[in-house]
């Protein structure tokens, strides 16, 4: 098998986000540059929401928000466990990438309207597994599109031979919602001094890390058979499904919650809660229980907090930012809605940084360039 170093970043297993959002900075500059292609009267970009994780512009008596996204590489723990487990799990993988999109979404203040299914794969039988299609499409999809409040309006299924691993796939899709009344626009404008940071419980790992996961199993002598702390096998608590949070913010909406901004805590994990484009710093001084896949993963990668932290979710998989007098109503609504939830920081006057108090742990702007 082979040897895991000692490592502590991420980029170690090949993802490496600096390279990655160099492209992405790259391309929003060449985007931003066909803003004026948008003419119809009424209509206009909204140029500060490039790199935010959805697209908007404004409409006369509305904005609309886009997000295309796509599942990572959790479909490979669903495929190398298939055979001992009997199961696809392909309905997880369904859920999954429609609650990356939809996660993403509603960031903005967006009520999604319509999403679309993009399935690869690396040849044609790969379309023909019934087992997977029911899955994927019928207990998955189509579920969690009904969980998600979203019309699934088509989609692409390309072959794509020797581009895609035989037996493989490449699974996303994009999402369209709609911002109104437009007061629900949250960009970070309304971010202030004081306001509470409330944490949302994840399910676990989610849709992101997969890659160092996998490198684990592969070094691990029991591969996705070990066991955790709790019975469960790593390669099962790898597949729980992520949860998809846009019931919970319509219900904090229709309760007249007034919610200065959100944070999907997905790729760049804590560092994501700096995301808006203004100077704050976010000091959290509660952390939630960590997920035991992500103890089991730190005690075998031998990563350090920060490693961790800037990577996972480490139990948070979605923050609302809200006037420290409405941080009961997020929690109590959260709890009615089956979520345990946290209180967990405050927004202070400073650089722009995220601290993470009782890990000791700072990250500076520097270490989150998405613009």
């Amino acid at each position: 098998m082979p040897e895991i170093k000692n490592t502590v970043t991420y980029s170690d297993s090949g993802v490496n986000y600096d390279k990655l959002d160099s492209f992405k900075r790259m391309a929003q500059g060449a985007a931003s540059e066909t803003s004026s292609l948008m003419t119809i009267p009424g209509f206009r970009v909204v140029e500060g929401s490039r790199g935010e994780p959805s697209f908007i512009w404004e409409e006369p008596d509305s904005y609309r928000s886009i997000v295309v996204e796509g599942l990572g590489t959790k479909n490979l723990v669903a495929d190398a466990i298939r055979e001992e487990s009997g199961k696809t799990y392909y309905d997880v993988i369904a859920q999954d990438t429609v609650a990356t999109i939809i996660n993403d979404l509603i960031t903005s203040g967006a009520t999604p309207l319509v999403i679309s299914m993009y399935v690869a794969a690396g040849n044609s039988e790969w379309f023909v597994d019934k087992d997977l299609a029911k899955d994927l499409l019928v207990n998955g999809w189509k579920k969690a599109c009904f969980e998600a409040g979203v019309v699934w309006g088509g989609g692409e299924s390309p072959s794509l031979k020797g581009i895609i691993v035989d037996g493989a796939s490449d699974i996303g899709g994009a999402g369209v919602g709609i911002i109104k009344p437009k007061e629900r626009l949250a960009l970070g404008d309304k971010i202030k001094v004081g306001d509470n940071i409330v944490l949302i419980e994840s399910n676990g790992i989610h849709a992101n890390g997969l890659t160092w996961a996998r490198d684990i199993a592969a070094a691990n002598r029991r591969g996705y058979k070990a066991e955790l702390s709790s019975g469960m096998t790593f390669g099962k608590a790898l597949l729980k499904p992520t949860y998809i949070y846009a019931n919970l913010q319509k219900q904090l909406y229709e309760s007249g919650v007034d919610i200065h901004y959100m944070v999907n805590i997905t790729g760049h994990g804590w560092r994501k809660l700096m995301r808006a484009n203004y100077d704050f710093t976010y000091f959290m001084y509660t952390v939630p229980p960590v997920p035991e896949e992500m103890e089991f993963i730190q005690k075998e990668r031998r990563a350090s907090n920060a490693a961790m932290y800037d990577t996972f979710n480490m139990g948070a998989g979605f923050a609302f930012i809200v006037d420290s007098k409405e941080s009961d109503s997020v929690q109590s609504i959260a709890k009615e809605l089956g979520y345990e939830s946290w209180n967990a920081g405050v927004v202070k006057e400073g650089p722009k940084q995220v601290i993470i108090e009782p890990k000791g742990i700072t990250y500076s702007r520097d270490t989150l360039s998405l613009r």
